[in-house]
Order: C-alpha cells, then sequence, then structure tokens
C-alpha cells in the first residue's frame, strides 16, 4: 500500500511563491526608462478566500502620476484581517504610467498580530511590481491570485 504525501501541496505553493520571487531579476527592461512607485493604502480579509481593496497613487520620474483603485483576489492557506496604511510598489520595465495598469499574478506571504506586515511580487508580462507594506491586523498566511490596478474614477 503506497502512502500519501500530505505535504505536496505545500511544496507545490512555496515552490510557486519562490519561482515569482526570482522573476523581477529576469524580467527584460530593455527599453524600458522609466521609473514608477506607487503609495497606496488597502484592507484585506480572508478565510481560504481572500479579498483585499484599495486605492493608490502611482508616481513616475518624468513627472506623470495616476489615482488608482486596487482589487485582489486569492486563495490558499490563509486567514484574518488586516489593514496596509503605507504601503510601498516599485515597478519594473515601465515604458509609460498606463503599463501599470491591469491585472497581475500573485503570490503573497503575510503574518502579524496586532502590527502587521506583507510582502508580494506580481508580474503582468514584461512588467512587474514589488509590494511592501505595514499595518495592523490579525493574518496569518500564503495565497496566490489575481491583484488587479485601475484607473481610479
Amino acid at each position: 500500500m503506497k502512502k500519501k504525501n500530505r505535504f505536496l501541496p505545500m511544496f507545490g505553493l512555496l515552490t510557486v511563491f519562490a519561482a515569482s520571487a526570482m522573476i523581477p531579476q529576469y524580467a527584460s527592461a530593455a527599453g524600458a526608462n522609466l521609473d514608477c512607485k506607487m503609495h497606496f493604502k488597502t484592507t484585506s480579509w480572508s478565510i481560504i478566500y481572500k479579498h483585499m481593496a484599495g486605492t493608490g497613487l502611482v508616481t513616475c520620474a518624468n513627472g506623470t502620476s495616476m489615482h488608482v483603485k486596487i482589487d485582489a483576489q486569492g486563495v490558499g492557506l490563509t486567514a484574518g484581517k488586516s489593514r496596509v496604511d503605507n504601503g510601498v510598489g516599485t515597478f519594473t520595465d515601465v515604458h509609460n504610467i498606463r503599463d501599470v495598469l491591469g491585472s497581475y499574478a500573485q503570490g503573497e506571504a503575510s503574518a502579524g498580530l496586532v502590527k502587521s506586515g506583507s510582502a508580494q511580487v506580481l508580474t503582468k508580462g514584461t512588467v512587474s511590481l514589488v509590494l511592501t507594506g505595514s499595518g495592523r491586523g490579525v493574518d496569518l498566511g500564503l495565497s496566490v491570485g489575481k491583484f488587479t490596478i485601475s484607473r481610479a474614477r
């Protein structure tokens, strides 16, 4: 009788996160000459399903800026409720500020009790986004999903 490995799904999830962390190092920067950052705040909750919503401001080195809306949904081994007040995102391989808009593949690891921290690596084609932030809440988990940035109305 063959013994099933209970840790195989967790190993697969961790492998996805490790691969995601390496993507920005290899993203093509040919012709991309625009440094853009996003300052944002979000709130999130999760019980296996994770939902995050928030707002931000993208500013680029050429003086352009855009208010944005953030929406993310995912699944994984997660539980909690938190908020990020002083988040910062750094984009790579941006040619025009409009390149930051759209849906990114998301991998997230978070942990916190009262003070909470988050780190994420997101990709959308050749554009990558690294998010860091701190805030308050109770959360623990690993998740994968979709992170969408749209122009605020």
